[in-house]
């Protein structure tokens, strides 16, 4: 009986000791394959294996680098391109289709109130470009004492030119801006691109256009104003707003009443004064009659920076039919009325803005 007993004990133990080490085997079966796959992925032997994400990284920081760049850039070119262009002291006057016409008493009341003294102008150097008109007084040409009348005339046409001047001074101020610079922008370019045309420079001769872009003197302008209108009574000035006789074959003008029959030009008309010292300062600066008279001034640039009208009008005999007596009626007019103390006259700055680019 014992021994029986004993028998089926050994029995059920071995029993279990194959049940257990079944249970075993089939784990290891079952899970073998799993764990391989998983040596192989994360424990691969003799294989390098790169992190990309400095790369990327890097090439980020490089984009978002050449971003910042850009605008950057833009900002700053969006500055240099608008700086002169946002000044309201420019007037947009010149689409008035009926400008209006003031008397000259009543012209003399507004410059008494406003202050506007020519003998202030030549103390201060400062004139308002304020009290500019867009056309003359009929009864300028009535204005019985030569001296009054010379006076008002003046007046008109002084902070007409010195404005157009100072256009012409901050577009020179960006060119050599552009030309100093290693690298130009976009905006840069098509700003060259405009003056090349308005200029007209086909090659885009930086050089020749550094000579072209620059000031008329305030007292030749003048002077050539006087001769040319008579001091502002000729037909050309009152009905056409021509301050300087400028010829047109294409364009519209008045007929003088002495032209010969073989003749064809009329005298160029402007809406506004304003548009006609413009015309005579592109025509001066552009036309090859003048290209002396460029050369001259440029050397003075050169030397001093200063312009001397008395100078340079001996390069504008063909300006008239009258050759160097047109010039030294120039040069009489100039002395015998001082005009050259305008010469360094400034425009009275409307903002911190303006006085700081002045």
């Amino acid at each position: 009986m014992k021994k029986f007993k004993k028998k089926l004990n050994y029995n059920n133990i071995n029993f279990f000791k194959t049940l257990l080490i079944s249970f075993i085997v089939i784990f290891i079966f079952s899970v073998l394959p799993n764990t391989i796959n998983y040596f192989k992925k994360n424990l691969k032997s003799n294989q390098v294996v790169f992190n990309s994400s400095k790369k990327n990284f890097d090439e980020i920081l490089d984009k978002q680098k050449k971003n910042n760049t850009e605008v950057q850039d833009t900002i700053k070119d969006r500055f240099s391109w608008n700086i002169f262009e946002d000044i309201d002291v420019f007037g947009k006057d010149e689409e008035d289709e009926d400008p209006q016409r003031l008397s000259a008493s009543t012209i003399e009341e507004l410059f008494s109130d406003n202050g506007y003294d020519l003998e202030k102008v030549k103390e201060t150097k400062l004139v308002n470009v304020g009290n500019q008109l867009t056309r003359l007084p009929k009864e300028l040409k009535n204005i019985e004492s030569p001296k009054k009348r010379k006076k008002l005339f003046i007046k008109i046409v002084l902070p007409l030119i010195i404005e157009e001047n100072l256009k012409i001074r901050f577009d020179r101020k960006k060119l050599f801006e552009i030309l100093n610079k290693s690298n130009t922008t976009k905006r840069d370019e098509a700003w060259l691109e405009l003056k090349f045309k308005q200029y007209g420079i086909k090659n885009k001769n930086l050089s020749k256009l550094k000579i072209r872009m620059d000031e008329i003197p305030v007292s030749l302008a003048i002077a050539q104003a006087a001769k040319e209108t008579g001091w502002g009574s000729s037909r050309f000035a009152q009905e056409g707003n021509a301050l300087f006789g400028q010829w047109t074959w294409s364009g519209e003008g008045i007929v003088p009443l002495d032209l010969k029959k073989d003749e064809k030009h009329k005298v160029a008309k402007f809406k506004i004064l304003k548009a006609s010292v413009r015309a005579y300062q592109r025509n001066l600066n552009t036309h090859s009659s003048y290209k002396e008279f460029r050369i001259e001034r440029a050397i003075q640039r050169d030397n001093d920076e200063k312009l001397n009208s008395l100078e340079l009008v001996n390069y504008l005999e063909k300006y008239a039919e009258t050759g160097k007596d047109y010039t030294e009626a120039l040069k009489k007019i100039i002395n015998q009325n001082s005009l050259t103390d305008f010469d360094d006259v400034d425009i009275l700055p409307t903002s911190l803005k303006m006085k700081n680019l002045i």
